[in-house]
């Protein structure tokens, strides 16, 4: 039989696998499905939050901090302008950055992680030695500093000083799971076929890791959704554009915090923030299911 032939089977297998997964998922974990949705939606509104949702509007000293109404169902801000479009459009740039932050950080866990549990001596220990330099300072503050020297005006640069300073406790997470999976009957196997290192590591030992791997990547995405957020509302990243760490820079610095109306406006970021971190957790719990097949069947 031809590759054409079953190249319709095997999309058909795997679209059978997510579809029963996700049909399971909704039965037996309704947190786990809500929160897959969630993140459905926020991705969705990152990427096409700017096509389908209207501007704020123009600033309008008639309408600074207007209660919650039909025509602004969270109010207003300072300037007048509508807080739920700031809020729809807001988390753009902030998941971006996030994503791409925790993509660099567990790259570079997995990598080196796994490369030094492996081949050990000299590249374990200089690896260890590395690690714990980085983990002798505290993540934030470091980040703090070095914003101030760092003009982060582009988002990919602010991911890359986010995820070049977030891999360390991955890495050492990641080198414990390989020291104990490198001793596996599978493991010893390959080796005495004289497969790769690289074909051991990424084909063998990795994937039974992948539960574990997508768990840590959401924290990382979380972890760096914390800091860019903390550096927006202390005013160390450029206060332009739109996203959720502005919106409480502004609110902070405009006294936001004592008009009675303006509520909302302060909250409304916040719940956003904690509602997207809580849906990428239990997402990314759900998958668990998906990557293992025994959980399915019980």
């Amino acid at each position: 039989m031809s590759v054409h032939n079953t190249l319709p089977r095997r999309q058909r297998s795997v679209l059978g696998l997510v579809a029963a997964w996700l049909a399971d998922l909704f039965r037996h974990d309704k947190a786990g499905f809500l929160g897959l949705v969630s993140v459905v939606f926020f991705v969705g509104l990152a990427v096409l939050g700017p096509l389908v949702v209207p501007e704020p509007g123009k600033p309008d000293v008639t309408k600074i901090y207007q209660p919650p109404s039909l025509e602004h169902p969270l109010g207003t801000d300072y300037e007048g302008r509508d807080v739920l479009t700031q809020v729809l459009r807001g988390g753009r740039s902030i998941i971006l950055v996030a994503v791409l932050a925790a993509l660099l950080s567990t790259a570079i866990a997995i990598t080196f992680g796994s490369l030094a549990a492996y081949l050990g001596g000299a590249v374990d220990s200089v690896t260890g030695l590395v690690t714990d330099v980085v983990l002798t300072v505290p993540q934030f503050p470091l980040l703090v500093v070095l914003s101030a020297f760092v003009k982060l005006d582009r988002p990919w640069l602010l991911a890359l000083l986010i995820g070049l300073l977030s891999w360390p406790t991955l890495l050492r997470a990641v080198r414990a799971q390989v020291l104990s999976l490198k001793e596996r009957e599978y493991v010893e196997a390959a080796r005495a076929l004289g497969l790769s290192t690289f074909h051991i590591l990424f084909r063998e030992i990795l994937p039974n890791m992948a539960p574990y791997i997508v768990m840590s990547f959401t924290i990382g995405v979380t972890a760096a959704m914390y800091a860019q957020v903390g550096l927006y509302f202390l005013g160390l990243a450029p206060l332009a554009g739109e996203n959720w760490g502005i919106m409480l820079n502004l609110a902070w610095i405009r006294g936001a915090i004592f008009f009675k109306n303006s509520v909302l406006y302060i909250l409304a970021p916040v719940l956003a923030i904690a509602l997207l971190q809580l849906s990428l957790v239990t997402a990314a719990r759900s998958l668990e299911g998906l990557f293992n097949p025994r959980l399915r069947e019980s």
